[in-house]
């Protein structure tokens, strides 16, 4: 395992070697999630690119620090981790939370996105409101009291009904990740309206989304695809909002055509 402090926070974060001098692959995860929901992409990707993943800030083994977090926060503490690692430019890869966190890392660090791959999400989530009844939720019950709700939103049916033994354990990893990053992350959430920033995007990038995705359904995702210059857009069939984790094969195929292409395409920016 490795860690880095990043200001007043000791961050958790994983370098998987790769090829020298080729591609580097960043992935950032979901709200309420660790690192590991990226291991079944990975395992098909490892020895193609230099992968680097982590847990944000309030999640998994990373502290969350005493200060205020926000969007900008969070793409810092990227860049810090980056920068630590030596990486330099890298395909980003944000999921939910972590495709904002992209978002915002091509804006404050143009230097370190090559092209991004942002998978169930978009440049706003969520409206104030609905993030303050969640902050209110969690604190007065906490984070299990989300599962019910959160779990048909990540997962379709099919994959609660045949997959129970994987369902209980991401509902684990939810539950049990630290409440004060969790709360921390819903109020970044809150505040973050990227929509602006999103036409400001100037590298090869592409929207992909889950067919039966219950938080950021597909049109929502097509929105975001629309307002990114030259992005394109691609609907996963059979996938809720966690791809990485139903439906593996497809978004590491998804992602090996995507940055395949990269060399050929012109860069917008």
């Amino acid at each position: 395992m490795q860690f880095v402090k990043i200001d007043d926070a000791v961050l958790h974060y994983q370098v998987i070697g790769g090829p020298e001098n080729g591609p580097v692959l960043v992935f950032a995860n979901a709200l309420g999630t660790d690192f590991r929901i990226w291991r079944d992409v990975i395992v098909r990707l490892v020895g193609k690119f230099t992968i680097l993943t982590y847990d944000k800030r309030g999640h998994g083994l990373s502290e969350t620090g005493e200060g205020p977090v926000t969007i900008e926060r969070h793409a810092e503490d990227l860049a810090a981790i980056m920068d630590h690692a030596g990486l330099g430019s890298a395909i980003i890869c944000g999921l939910s939370v972590g495709g904002l966190i992209a978002q915002q890392l091509y804006i404050d660090r143009r230097d370190l996105v090559s092209a991004l791959v942002l998978c169930d999400t978009a440049a706003r989530l969520g409206t104030p409101d609905s993030w303050n009844h969640r902050i209110a939720t969690v604190e007065a019950n906490g984070i299990a009291a989300l599962s019910e709700t959160v779990m048909p939103n990540w997962f379709t049916s099919a994959f609660r009904s045949e997959r129970g033994a994987e369902l209980s354990g991401y509902r684990t990893m939810l539950e049990r990740q630290p409440v004060g990053g969790y709360i921390a992350t819903c109020a970044a959430l809150r505040d973050a309206d990227l929509r602006e920033k999103a036409r400001q995007i100037g590298v090869p990038s592409i929207c992909i989304v889950g067919e039966h995705d219950g938080s950021t359904p597909p049109e929502i995702v097509a929105e975001l695809a629309k307002s990114i210059p030259g992005s394109r857009f691609e609907v996963i069939k059979g996938a809720g909002h966690m791809p990485c984790v139903e439906t593996p094969e497809q978004l590491a195929d998804i992602i090996n055509t995507f940055t395949g292409g990269l060399a050929r395409r012109p860069t917008l920016n």
